[in-house]
């Protein structure tokens, strides 16, 4: 099965809550994560709560991401 990220919430700092499609649940910390080029502008704390669910995962507006699976590690 293919994970998928269904439902995501901000929750504060660079932390998010997020729901996967087999039930999985739980909060990740994106702050440990957030270096080199695509994610530094993340580190902008308005700008990383600005993400949308896009392709079964986070995302923003300047083509960062992470993928599913990567974020499924974090919760499980």
């Amino acid at each position: 099965m293919f994970v998928h990220v269904n439902d995501a919430r901000y929750i504060g700092d660079y932390k998010v809550w997020l729901s996967f499609n087999d039930g999985a649940q739980g909060e990740v910390d994106l702050a440990p994560e957030l270096y080199g080029e695509i994610f530094e502008p993340l580190k902008d704390l308005s700008f990383f709560r600005s993400f949308t669910l896009e392709g079964h995962t986070l995302s923003w507006s300047n083509g960062a991401d992470f993928a599913p699976e990567f974020l499924y590690e974090l919760v499980a």
